[in-house]
C-alpha cells in the first residue's frame, strides 16, 4: 500500500490557514491496497522537534479530526500517516504534508493599513492612479525563515528587494468588505537579504473602490481610501524574531499605472516608471501615507486558491484591419489580459479593445455595455518591454491592436488566462465531437466565471455573484474542478450579507453591493425563487459531492432563517404566488425585453423551488441530526407539494403551464403524486420536446433538470435528442455558430450571424452549461450514490448514436474511471473504483450488483 502526501481542509496549499485543527485527507493507492481499517497520524513541530503520534481504529480517510492540540498563530507542523488495511498489513508512512496557521486572531496584527496620500484631484479622477507604497527593513543576521503577511482595502501587488512576491493577481480578491478581508500568506524566505532591504506593493481601486455593477456603476462603495496592510516576521538562526509593519514611515508616490479599473481597463506610462522602486537603495519616494482604521477581527485567511495565470495562449491570426490597426484572434473566448513584448520609440502608445464577437470583421464592443475593456500601454524606449495589465480583467477572444510599431507577430503578443486557481478533477470524451466541443465551452466558461467570485459574465459592466446562476450550476462545478474551498468562501459573504438584513433573505448576489436594478424591486434583499435558494441548494451540492457536513453546519442558520422567510412570504396557503419573481429566467419564449416573462408561471416555478429547497433542508437536518427540524421541514415540503398540485396540476399529464419547464420541475422535484401521474406527465413532456422539434424550451431554473425528467420517465430517445440537437435554441446550436464558451441567451449569435441586439448578450455565461452534470452522469455514468463519492452509481445510458464515451473523475477518494463501447449489440463498460469507495453497478437491462475497489469489465446486450 501506499499513501499519498496528506493534505489539509479543501487547501491546495496549506499556508496561513485559518484553522487551528485543520481536517486531514489522504488517499490509498498501489496494487497491493486493501481497504483500511485503521491509521496513524504522526505530528512533528519542526520547530522543536517533538513528534506525537495518534492512532484511531477508523476506515475514513477524508477530512478526519486533527489529533494533535490546536495549534496556535503562525505555527508550523509536519504531517505522516499510515494505515493498517483489513488484511493486518501496515503501509510504509506517506511522505511528510507541511500545514502552517496564520495570524488566527485580531490580536495578531501589529501593522497598520496605510493609505497613499491622493490629492482631491486624483481622487475625483476615474478610473483612479495606482499607488506605490514602500520601506525598508534591516535584517540583524542570517534569516532562517520569513512570512509575508499582506492584504489591501483595494487590490495589490507585493514585491522585496525588486522581486514580486508570490503569483497571486487581484489579490486579497472580492469579500463582503464590512464583515470579511482576506490576507494572504507568503513564504519570502529566499527574497529576504542580510542587512538593508527594501519592500513595498503597488496598490489600486479594485473591488473596493472602483466602479462595480451595470448602468454604468457604482463607484467607492466600501470607501473612499485604499490602503495597504504588510506585516513581515523573520526567524533568525539563533531563534530570534523580528517583526516589520506598515505604518507612518512608510511613503507613497503615484505609479506610472496612471489609470486602472476592473471594467474600465488599465493605462500604463512607461515612463514614469521608478526604477528601483521597491529596493533598498532608493530614497525616500513620495509623501508619508495616511494610517486608515479597520477592525482587525474581519480579517480571515482564505479558504480557496487565489486567482493566478493558468496558461498562455497564441493568436491564431492576425490581419490588419485599418490605418495603425490590427484584429488578434486567439481561438476561444477566455478571461485574462494581454501580455505584449515589443521594441518602439519613447512615446509610443499602443491601445488594446477586446471582445468576445466580431460584426463585419470588427469587434462588437456593444455587448460590453458601458464597459471600456481598453488598456493601453506608453513605450519608454531603448529596447524591448514588457506589458501586462496588474489590476485588471477582461473577457475576449478578439483584440484590436492600434498604433503598434510594425507588425505585431504571434511571438510578440499572448493572452494570459486569470481565474482562481482550482485543481480540475473532471474529463469526458465521447464519440460526438459536437458533445465534446460543448463540454470544453462548459469548462472554460466556468473558468472564465470563476474569478475569485462566481460572476454571471466576465466581459460587461455586471460581473455580480449571482446566487441563483452557482445554484443551477453547483452539481456541475463540484465536478468539474475542486471547488469546495471557493465554494466556502463565497458561501461565507452570502451567509454575511444575509445577516445583515433583518428578513433573514439572502441577496440574488455576493457580495452584496447597491445597484441599481434594471427593474422596480423593493428595498433591501429581493426575495426570488432558485436564487435565495441557493443559501440552501449551494451547500447542499457541495456536500454530495465532497461529503463535508461542516459546511452544512455553517450554513444551517443561513438556511434556516430563509426557511422561515420564503414560509412567510407564501403565506399558510403554501403557493408563492406573490412579489416579483425572475421565474425561469431566460426561457427561449420570454420577450427579449423582459426575460422573467417565461412562458411558465413564476407562481408555478417558485412554489416547485419552494418544496424542493424545503424537502432538500429536510435532508441537511437529517444529516445534522436535528430530528426535530427533519421532521418538521419534511411536513413543511409535503404540504407545499399538496398546495403545488391543487394549483398547478389539473390532472395526469396536465397543467396550468403546457410547458417543458412546468413538467420537468415537477417530475424532477417529485411534485407529483403516483405512478400514473408521473408517467403522464413524462410522456406530455417528451411531446412537448418533440413537437419542438427537439429544441430547449426552457430557462435558468428548468433547463438543468430537464434532461434528466426525460431518462427518468423512459424517454432517453426524447432526451438525447434534445441533448445533441443543433436547431435553436439548443446547446449545440451555439457550437455550430463557432462557440467556445456558454452564452446567456440561447440566441446571442442569430442564425444569420449577426448578434443579438438585445441588452444583455453576453458570449461566456456559464449557467446554461449545468447541463454537463448530466452529461457525465447518464451519458459518461459516473453519478454519486453516497455523498462524498463514498458510494458511486456506475450506469451510462447510451443514446443519440453516441457508441462510445471514456470518463474520469478524481473524487476525494481518489480517480473513478469509467469507459464503455457499444459494438454488435453489446454494450462494454469497464470501470476503475479506488480504494475507500464501493460502486453499485447499474447497466440497462441487468439487475444492479455491488462492487469494491478493482477494475471491473462487464459485458451486456444493447438496443
Amino acid at each position: 500500500m501506499r499513501i499519498s502526501t496528506p493534505r489539509f481542509e479543501h487547501h491546495r496549499e496549506a499556508l496561513g490557514i485559518g484553522e487551528a485543527r485543520p481536517r486531514i485527507s489522504w488517499l490509498q493507492t498501489g496494487p497491493g491496497t486493501s481497504p483500511q481499517t485503521a491509521y496513524e497520524v504522526e505530528v512533528t513541530d519542526p520547530e522543536t522537534g517533538a513528534v506525537t503520534v495518534h492512532r484511531v481504529a477508523s476506515p475514513e480517510s477524508i477530512l478526519v479530526p486533527w489529533p494533535a492540540e490546536a495549534l496556535p498563530s503562525r505555527a508550523c507542523r509536519s504531517v505522516r500517516v499510515r494505515v493498517t488495511g483489513i488484511d493486518g498489513a501496515t503501509s510504509d508512512w506517506s511522505d511528510a504534508g507541511a500545514v502552517e496557521t496564520g495570524n488566527l486572531n485580531a490580536a495578531d496584527w501589529r501593522a497598520s493599513f496605510v493609505a497613499p496620500v491622493e490629492s482631491d484631484e486624483d481622487s475625483a479622477k476615474e478610473p483612479r492612479t495606482a499607488y506605490l507604497l514602500r520601506s525598508t527593513f534591516e535584517t540583524r543576521g542570517t534569516v532562517a525563515q520569513a512570512r509575508l503577511y499582506s492584504s489591501a482595502l483595494g487590490v495589490y501587488e507585493f514585491e522585496i528587494n525588486g522581486a514580486r512576491v508570490g503569483q497571486d493577481i487581484l489579490a486579497p480578491g472580492w469579500n463582503s468588505y464590512q464583515d470579511r478581508l482576506r490576507y494572504q500568506t507568503y513564504d519570502v524566505t529566499g527574497l529576504v537579504a542580510t542587512g538593508l532591504n527594501g519592500w513595498g506593493a503597488r496598490l489600486a481601486d479594485g473591488w473596493y473602490r472602483g466602479r462595480l455593477g451595470f448602468n454604468g456603476g457604482i463607484n467607492n462603495i466600501y470607501g473612499d481610501r485604499t490602503a495597504l496592510l504588510a506585516q513581515l516576521h523573520l526567524r533568525y538562526e539563533d531563534g530570534s524574531e523580528s517583526v516589520h509593519v506598515t505604518g507612518p514611515d512608510w511613503s507613497s508616490r503615484q505609479s506610472e499605472i496612471t489609470s486602472s479599473g476592473l471594467l474600465e481597463g488599465e493605462t500604463v506610462d512607461a515612463r514614469k516608471l521608478v526604477d528601483g522602486w521597491s529596493e533598498s537603495g532608493l530614497e525616500a519616494i513620495g509623501w508619508n501615507p495616511v494610517v486608515v482604521q479597520r477592525d482587525f477581527a474581519t480579517l480571515v485567511a482564505p479558504d480557496g486558491p487565489p486567482v493566478r495565470e493558468t496558461e498562455r495562449l497564441r493568436p491564431v491570426s492576425i490581419k490588419q484591419v485599418g490605418d495603425r490597426v490590427h484584429l488578434l484572434d486567439f481561438g476561444q473566448n477566455l478571461v485574462g489580459r494581454l501580455r505584449l513584448t515589443v521594441s518602439g520609440e519613447r512615446g509610443r502608445t499602443i491601445t488594446l479593445r477586446h471582445a468576445e464577437i466580431l460584426q463585419d470583421g470588427r469587434l462588437c464592443r456593444g455587448p460590453l455595455r458601458h464597459a471600456a475593456a481598453t488598456d493601453s500601454y506608453t513605450l519608454r524606449g531603448g529596447g524591448p518591454e514588457s506589458f501586462e495589465p496588474r489590476f485588471t480583467t477582461h473577457g475576449f477572444r478578439y483584440v484590436e491592436i492600434e498604433n503598434w510599431p510594425g507588425e505585431p507577430t504571434a511571438d510578440g503578443v499572448a493572452a494570459v488566462v486569470v481565474h482562481t486557481d482550482m485543481e480540475r478533477t473532471a474529463w469526458i470524451e465521447t464519440s460526438h465531437p459536437g458533445l465534446n466541443r460543448l463540454e470544453e465551452n462548459i469548462r472554460w466558461g466556468m473558468r472564465g466565471n470563476f474569478v475569485d467570485v462566481p460572476t454571471d459574465c466576465p466581459q460587461r459592466d455586471e460581473r455580480l455573484g449571482y446566487s441563483g446562476d452557482l445554484h443551477v450550476f453547483a452539481p456541475t462545478a463540484a465536478t468539474l474542478y475542486d471547488s469546495s474551498g471557493f465554494v466556502r468562501d463565497w458561501l461565507k459573504d452570502l451567509l454575511a450579507d444575509q445577516a445583515r438584513e433583518a428578513s433573514g433573505v439572502p441577496p440574488v448576489f455576493s457580495p452584496d453591493i447597491p445597484v441599481i436594478m434594471p427593474f422596480p424591486v423593493p428595498p433591501g434583499n429581493l426575495p426570488a425563487a432558485g436564487w435565495s435558494d441557493a443559501i440552501i441548494g449551494v451547500p447542499w451540492a457541495m456536500y454530495r459531492h465532497f461529503g463535508d457536513a461542516a459546511l452544512l453546519e455553517l450554513a444551517y442558520p443561513g438556511m434556516t432563517a430563509w426557511a422561515s422567510a420564503v414560509e412567510a412570504l407564501a403565506g399558510p396557503g403554501r403557493v408563492w404566488d406573490k412579489g416579483f419573481q425572475f421565474g425561469d429566467w431566460l426561457d427561449p419564449a420570454a420577450p427579449p425585453d423582459n426575460p422573467s416573462a417565461s412562458s411558465t408561471e413564476n407562481a408555478l416555478v417558485a412554489t416547485a423551488y419552494f418544496a424542493h429547497s424545503m424537502r432538500t433542508l429536510a435532508a441537511t437536518a437529517g444529516v445534522l441530526g436535528r430530528a426535530i427540524d427533519q421532521t418538521r421541514y419534511a411536513a413543511l415540503s409535503e404540504e407545499i407539494s399538496e398546495a403545488f398540485r391543487k394549483r398547478f396540476v389539473l390532472g395526469p399529464g396536465k397543467m396550468t403551464s403546457d410547458t417543458q419547464a412546468a413538467y420537468t420541475l415537477a417530475l424532477r422535484f417529485d411534485l407529483l403524486e403516483g405512478t400514473d401521474d408521473r408517467r403522464a406527465a413524462g410522456h406530455r413532456l417528451a411531446d412537448l420536446v418533440a413537437e419542438s422539434g427537439f429544441t430547449v424550451g426552457t430557462g435558468f431554473l428548468a433547463t438543468p433538470h430537464v434532461c434528466d425528467a426525460l431518462v427518468d420517465t423512459g424517454h432517453i430517445d426524447e432526451a438525447y435528442a434534445l441533448l445533441l440537437g443543433d436547431t435553436c435554441p439548443s446547446w449545440l446550436y451555439q457550437v455550430s455558430m463557432g462557440a467556445t464558451t456558454v452564452w446567456e441567451r440561447w440566441d446571442s449569435l442569430l442564425p444569420d450571424g449577426t448578434v443579438n441586439p438585445g441588452e444583455m448578450t453576453s458570449f461566456n455565461h456559464y449557467a446554461f452549461g449545468a447541463v454537463s452534470d448530466f452529461i457525465h452522469r447518464r451519458v459518461g455514468g459516473i453519478a454519486i450514490e453516497e455523498p462524498g463519492h463514498r458510494t458511486v452509481r456506475i450506469a451510462p445510458r447510451p443514446g443519440g448514436g453516441i457508441d462510445h464515451a471514456h470518463t474520469r473523475h478524481l473524487t476525494p477518494y481518489g480517480a473513478v474511471d469509467v469507459s464503455w463501447r457499444l459494438k454488435a449489440g453489446k454494450l462494454r463498460c469497464t470501470a476503475t473504483i479506488p480504494v475507500g469507495v464501493e460502486a453499485v453497478i447499474d447497466l440497462p437491462g441487468t439487475s444492479e450488483r455491488r462492487t469494491g475497489n478493482g477494475t471491473f469489465t462487464y459485458e451486456v446486450s444493447h438496443g
